[in-house]
């Protein structure tokens, strides 16, 4: 699956994004969006389009910025999960 089609899959997820720039948007907004409210399946996608370590790289600067829109469930789970599963987490 290519990241344009994982987008179109998902587009209920970007609700405020004009249809028109849905496919522009950044990997960080895409990360966030998709960790933050979609289910397993989307995550499992993700990780499968971009990778793992790509992911927890987008994840690692966005918590380590001054603007964090992470749940702080996600952000917990993640930070989990990226320091089992990605032995350079975090970045």
């Amino acid at each position: 699956m290519s990241k344009a089609e994982f987008i179109d899959n998902n587009q209920h997820l970007f609700w405020y994004i004009k249809k028109d720039a849905l496919h522009n948007i950044s990997d960080a907004v895409l990360v966030e969006f998709i960790l933050n409210y979609g289910n397993m399946q989307a995550v499992k996608d993700l990780f499968a389009i971009m990778g793992e370590t790509a992911v927890a790289k987008e994840f690692s600067k966005a918590v380590k910025g001054n603007r964090n829109n992470y749940f702080p469930q996600v952000q917990n789970y993640f930070d989990l999960y990226f320091k089992e599963y990605v032995p350079q987490y975090p970045f």
